[in-house]
């Protein structure tokens, strides 16, 4: 492998294998891809990430990032350092979060887009990226100026055949309230019941980006060199003017020098090689002993996501999916306007999950996870104090009221239609539904866990009038949801406690105008004050699409590749 390229793309996920996919395409640009996970290809991609069922892929440790915990609520604690953490999934394979997230695949509202030209992204308003997602896409089911059919990427809507009578009942519930099904969550942006657009094949298999755009014949250029197991370290700087990278694989450290670097590590560790390099905040570069080559103030903040919670309820057996058949879990999801002042349409996500993991317990839990699709509240990424440098993560979500009050909000219409669906039968009462370190042990795929949580979901079956007493015990944590409902004090503060996210981590290198302090890139993801160097992942998000960011990433990842191309 050549030690010197045209362009290095440091991270091979959902952005960088589209990159590399398309700038290889001029035969005479020599194009290095780094990843610091494992390779996918088509032929022998692991049946979890295959499969049309998620629940396994995002939980197997040798496909994300290990220790990476971050600190997500308890903003409204009066001593910060009671703060809780939790871990954070983040792909470490090639087609990053594209192999292993929850498959979605819908772009947000066109407000979003006009939202980042308004930002300063100029060129980024909804009629600029429309043809980008057109391009990335291959819709199975819909044509028409919304939809493209030549795309690297499948997309396909979850058919009601494959609805539970769980999920059936929760869209029934909801249409007694008024609330309308609708064909296609990437159609005009309204509220309503929508089949989940999913990025699956005709055969519903995931198409990650390692397989849908560095196919075969993609690989096989003789000027696109894949680099798998080999982490970027930092960036080699002359001056401003950036000249390659440090790198390590298993033969340990070497440095590649290229006319242009392009860093897509995603929201959490593209801001961190930037700061690691001597670009970031001058105050925080100083105070861990980094020379301080290009002080940018935005670097590591304007931290986004999706704050969410959600509600559970014990499904008994005429409700829940069939046990061997890898449906994907979120057949259907609910958008609606939280109506709160300043907020715009559609700023609210709820998905019917019919099961709650891969697991014998998870059979048996059936959900409405909701989220704030429109959030405000911001957080940051810093340097870690370890001598590697990790990121240091914090979501402060709910910092911002109007989440706080939404996901208050969410949590009530949540409960509301649980307790209604519950007086059919098919379901028990509904509890409260958190992430506890217990069920993310269970969530691990092994064989001892699936023994386990089998035996327990045997045990619930077999208790009769009291399965779901049992199954409260066992999943829940004795706290009782007519109780938080009722009193805004208890509900807050539960969030506050309970409140994660969906691993849409992003814009922590947004772009902006040179002369916004906040900026860190500029409309076509160059690194102010930086020559020689891009960003291309979520970081570059200016605001947070009312969407699952994969389609978004990818997106920006086919225009960056473009505005390369001239």
């Amino acid at each position: 492998m050549a030690d010197a390229v045209d362009v290095l793309i440091i991270g091979g996920g959902s952005a960088g294998s589209v990159l590399a996919a398309r700038l290889s395409e001029r035969s005479s640009r020599q194009v290095l891809l780094v990843e610091a996970g494992g390779d996918l290809v088509a032929e022998s991609l692991p049946k979890a990430v295959a499969s049309a069922y998620p629940g396994r892929a995002y939980f197997d440790p040798g496909l994300i990032w290990q220790g990476l915990d971050v600190t997500t609520g308890g903003t409204g604690r009066n001593d910060p350092d009671t703060r809780p953490t939790m871990p954070y999934t983040q792909a470490r394979v090639l087609g990053g979060g594209s192999a292993i997230n929850g498959i979605g695949a819908n772009r947000g509202a066109p407000s979003d887009y006009d939202e980042w030209e308004a930002a300063g992204a100029a060129g980024w308003r909804w009629d600029s990226v429309l043809p980008f997602f057109r391009k990335l896409e291959r819709d199975l089911e819909l044509d028409g100026s919304l939809h493209g059919k030549t795309g690297p990427i499948p997309v396909r809507r979850i058919p009601k055949s494959q609805r539970s009578a769980f999920a059936a009942d929760v869209v029934a519930e909801l249409a007694r309230r008024g609330i309308a099904e609708r064909p296609d969550q990437n159609g005009v942006w309204e509220d309503g019941v929508f089949p989940l657009a999913a990025n699956l094949d005709e055969d519903f298999r995931r198409v990650p980006t390692a397989t849908g755009y560095l196919t075969p014949a993609v690989r096989a250029r003789p000027n696109l060199t894949i680099m798998t197991r080999a982490e970027g370290l930092k960036l080699v700087l002359a001056g401003t003017r950036v000249t390659g990278a440090v790198i390590r694989d298993v033969a340990g450290e070497r440095t590649i020098t290229a006319d242009e670097t392009i860093l897509a590590c995603g929201a959490l560790h593209s801001p961190v090689m930037l700061m690691r390099s001597g670009i970031g905040p001058g105050e925080h570069l100083a105070e861990r002993g980094i020379k301080v080559v290009v002080a940018r103030r935005g670097v590591g903040h304007n931290l986004m996501e999706h704050p969410s919670a959600g509600v559970a309820a014990f499904l008994r057996p005429g409700a829940r999916q069939p046990w061997l058949t890898p449906r994907h879990h979120i057949p259907a999801i609910w958008r609606y306007s939280s109506g709160l002042a300043g907020t715009p349409a559609g700023d609210m996500h709820v998905a019917i999950v019919t099961r709650g993991s891969w697991h014998g317990m998870g059979r048996r839990m059936g959900l409405l996870y909701f989220w704030v699709n429109k959030a405000y509240g911001r957080g940051e990424v810093t340097l870690g104090d370890d001598a590697a440098g990790r990121p240091k993560v914090d979501f402060r979500m709910l910092s911002d009221e109007r989440d706080r009050l939404r996901l208050m909000d969410a949590m009530r219409q949540a409960a509301s239609v649980l307790q209604a669906v519950a007086a059919g039968g098919r379901i028990g009462a509904p509890l409260p539904a958190r992430m506890s370190d217990r069920a993310r042990r269970f969530g691990a795929p092994t064989f001892k866990n699936a023994l386990l949580t089998g035996l327990g979901g045997l045990a619930v079956d077999g208790s009769g009038p009291f399965a779901t007493r049992l199954f409260e015990r066992l999943v829940g944590d004795g706290t009782r949801l007519t109780d938080l409902v009722a009193d805004d004090g208890a509900l807050s503060a539960y969030l506050d406690e309970v409140v994660t996210g969906v691993w849409h981590a992003s814009g922590t290198c947004r772009m902006g105008r040179a002369d916004d302090i906040g900026a860190v890139t500029d409309s076509q993801g160059r690194v102010h004050g930086v020559a020689g160097l891009r960003v291309c992942d979520a970081s570059l998000f200016p605001t947070i699409p009312s969407a699952n960011i994969n389609l978004p990433t990818i997106m920006v990842a086919e225009r960056i590749a473009s505005l390369i191309d001239g």
